[in-house]
């Protein structure tokens, strides 16, 4: 009997074929609905004020989540991702929702997986759902306190048990694949990684990995302070089914990133950017046209193979974006190279 091809395998196979979609926003979309406290809140009896709590609506309002969700499949998307951005102990802990960790992100990811598989099922063409675990507000590499350098709120073991707990519910609800995205911290991320690498331990299978980075300014340099090209020697041992960026900046900030990450990761290539930069009052205001029409040009240039959106972007960006690469040819990756490849906050190569 012939093995059913693994998640790995077959997103590699739609990406051999064509620019897949990714989804874009869901708290520019939240925000939208105008929810109360008692949508947020629920009947779960929490002593915290809920609302801004995005994550627990998977469990208080779902039908929300599932709307949103509908709505980035209909408008095209290939790939979806969970409501799961700050789902962590870390995270919920400032709602006074600890508790409910493992619920949240197992009912998300059932969310999402319910979806994909209809839609999957209406037209043959295979879903997959990303399980999203945002960096927290915690950071390994740097102090919060100026006046203690050494200081660090949490340590790496702890952080690697928090993403462990995250990773397995959402694995547990259905997700293909575990997203660590808008990295700032490249130790946190390393602390993802291991988490995820625990987890295929675990379960005895591959568990694949899409990570994210993201920029905290346009020297192309993450908070950690590596720079995108030193970021990707640090995690390539992973082996990421995707790399990538995402947040930050819109696509026009964000494309010569794009460019030389695209010539040297051996592996397949994410990028959702915001919908342009912010306006005075932290709203974006890029239209769907534009933003498909900056993506576009890596596409015809063959620079990406996985598109979609970040903050700000809605179902009608990611449907311009759909509508803006059909028919183009996705990147071709570069071969792996036998060059020793390391990174402190830049790179260093020692050529055989």
């Amino acid at each position: 009997m012939t093995a059913l091809p693994t998640a790995r395998e077959s997103l590699n196979a739609e990406a051999a074929k064509r620019v897949l979609i990714f989804d874009g926003a869901f708290g520019t979309q939240i925000q939208d609905r105008k929810l109360s406290e008692a949508d947020y809140a629920g009947d779960l009896g929490l002593e915290a004020d809920q609302k801004g709590n995005n994550d627990i609506l998977a469990l208080t309002c779902p039908e929300v989540i599932e709307d949103i969700t509908r709505a980035y499949l209909d408008a095209g998307s290939d790939v979806i991702s969970t409501n799961t951005f700050s789902a962590n102990v870390i995270s919920q802990a400032d709602y006074a929702a600890e508790s409910l960790v493992k619920e949240i992100n197992f009912a998300s990811a059932q969310i999402a997986r319910r979806l994909a598989d209809t839609f999957e099922g209406n037209d043959g063409r295979p879903r997959f759902v990303a399980g999203a675990i945002g960096p927290t507000n915690k950071t390994l590499s740097l102090s919060p306190d100026v006046e203690d350098p050494g200081f660090r709120e949490i340590d790496f073991d702890y952080l690697t048990s928090v993403y462990h707990e995250q990773a397995a519910a959402l694995v547990e609800g259905g997700a293909d694949f575990i997203l660590i995205e808008t990295i700032f911290d490249t130790l946190n991320a390393k602390a993802g990684i291991m988490a995820v690498k625990q987890l295929e331990r675990e379960l005895g299978r591959d568990v694949p990995i899409m990570l994210s980075m993201t920029l905290t300014d346009l020297s192309g340099r993450n908070l950690s302070g590596h720079t995108v090209e030193a970021f990707w020697y640090a995690v390539r041992h992973a082996n990421p089914v995707t790399i990538g960026l995402n947040c930050s900046f819109g696509a026009e900030q964000l494309r010569p990133h794009v460019q030389l990450l695209s010539k040297i990761a051996d592996t397949l290539l994410l990028a959702y950017p915001n919908a342009g930069l912010p306006n005075e009052l932290g709203e974006y205001d890029e239209a769907p046209a534009t933003t498909a029409s900056l993506v576009r040009e890596w596409a015809e240039k063959e620079q990406v193979n996985v598109l979609g959106g970040c903050c700000g972007s809605t179902p009608d960006h990611i449907a311009a974006i759909a509508k803006a690469v059909e028919g183009l040819s996705p990147r071709k990756m570069p071969g792996r190279d036998t060059k020793m490849r390391l990174a402190g906050l830049e790179p260093f190569t020692i050529a055989a």
